[in-house]
């Protein structure tokens, strides 16, 4: 989903487009994330899990493969966009395959294990991406991704047992009905946001630190641009300390730290030195996990019935944040470089902050 963010510098080099035109490539997957993720619970909850994780791993592969052969930026970021489409059916359903066909007592080990393996394929792609397309083409990187993600299908195809678990549960015509009931609940309104506004700042984080980066006086090599991403690597330790630290303190405390660590980590990005700079970034992505796992928790505590809805809008406003980080920060690029990027995000948090005092419950 990820995977072009370390080759910004250099997508924008091959097509002599700018920084905005080529964040699209970022943007584009995270924008259809966000508009099919409120449907695709649905559409499992009436075919079943399978039936649907395994066709979207099979076109995700097909539409990863379009973007290595893409003539021109525009085509490239339709290929994205369509990859995009089909990375709910994975990343949303499995999660209720897990709930469904775990046995009792081990549903938070296995969720856990998962959560993991999506922050090291978060990793993994964008340093696969940065090294392949430093030793051979931006090409061979899109190439690579597609291969392994076809592979996946077909391992996933033949080794996933069948649900055994699964019911019939709701019909795609159910999805507006709730999620209009959803969007009256000012709970839920809350979440929607600071899950919005923290995707917006992480991904506008990452994405303009590669244009920033690659100039004076770091200068760095897409390679090196590639292990900036390692911070990501945090999200293995954070992520399950969160979720207990948040079971102490409650949602709204959770959520206020969460929202402390990633303000602090912008502002440290503003201290010359690239150490610090990377100080600054796990700092800031160290708060992003944070305030996932309260937001997360917040909405299945807030939603009442239809839960799977709810869940749905939050997932599409947080990925909706992160297309909307990726493209809208153009213009503050544009206009005062990274100070002004991290001013941007600094006002964004403080409305979250807002948000969250107004509106999170204490547990």
């Amino acid at each position: 989903l990820y995977a072009t963010q370390p080759l910004l510098a250099l997508l924008r080099e091959r097509f002599h487009a700018s920084e905005a035109a080529v964040s699209l490539t970022v943007s584009a997957g995270t924008l259809a994330v966000a508009i099919f993720s409120p449907f695709v619970g649905f559409i499992a909850d009436t075919l079943g899990r399978k039936r649907v994780i395994v066709p979207c791993l099979f076109a995700l592969s097909l539409c990863t493969l379009g973007c290595a052969l893409a003539d021109s930026l525009s085509q490239l970021v339709v290929f994205r966009f369509l990859a995009g489409v089909f990375t709910p059916g994975v990343i949303a359903v499995v999660l209720s395959y897990i709930s469904e066909e775990t046995p009792g007592g081990k549903v938070s080990f296995v969720t856990s294990l998962y959560v993991t393996g999506t922050v090291l394929g978060g990793l993994t792609g964008r340093l696969s991406s940065a090294f392949i397309a430093d030793h051979s083409s931006w090409r061979a990187s899109f190439t690579a991704l597609a291969l392994l993600t076809f592979a996946g299908a077909v391992l996933t195809m033949f080794s996933l047992p069948r649900s055994t678990g699964f019911r019939t549960r709701a019909h795609l015509r159910d999805a507006l009905p709730a999620m209009l009931i959803h969007m009256k609940n000012g709970r839920l309104r809350a979440t929607y946001l600071t899950g919005f506004n923290a995707l917006f700042c992480h991904v506008g984080l990452f994405t303009y630190a590669n244009f920033h980066l690659s100039k004076p006086p770091f200068s760095l090599s897409t390679s090196a641009l590639g292990l900036v991403f390692l911070v990501y690597a945090l999200g293995i330790v954070i992520t399950p300390l969160a979720g207990r630290m948040i079971d102490r303190v409650g949602h709204r405390n959770g959520a206020t730290a969460a929202i402390g660590f990633l303000a602090a980590g912008l502002l440290l990005t503003l201290i010359p030195g690239i150490a610090v700079f990377v100080l600054g970034l796990a700092v800031a992505s160290a708060g992003v996990f944070i305030m996932q796992s309260a937001a997360s928790s917040h909405v299945s505590q807030s939603a009442g019935k239809a839960r799977s809805a709810a869940t749905g809008l939050y997932v599409s406003f947080y990925y909706f944040g992160g297309s909307v980080g990726a493209t809208l920060l153009a213009a503050a690029w544009k206009f005062g470089g990274w100070g002004a990027i991290i001013a941007s995000m600094i006002l964004v948090q403080c409305v979250s902050l807002a948000a969250v005092r107004m509106f999170f419950a204490d547990r």
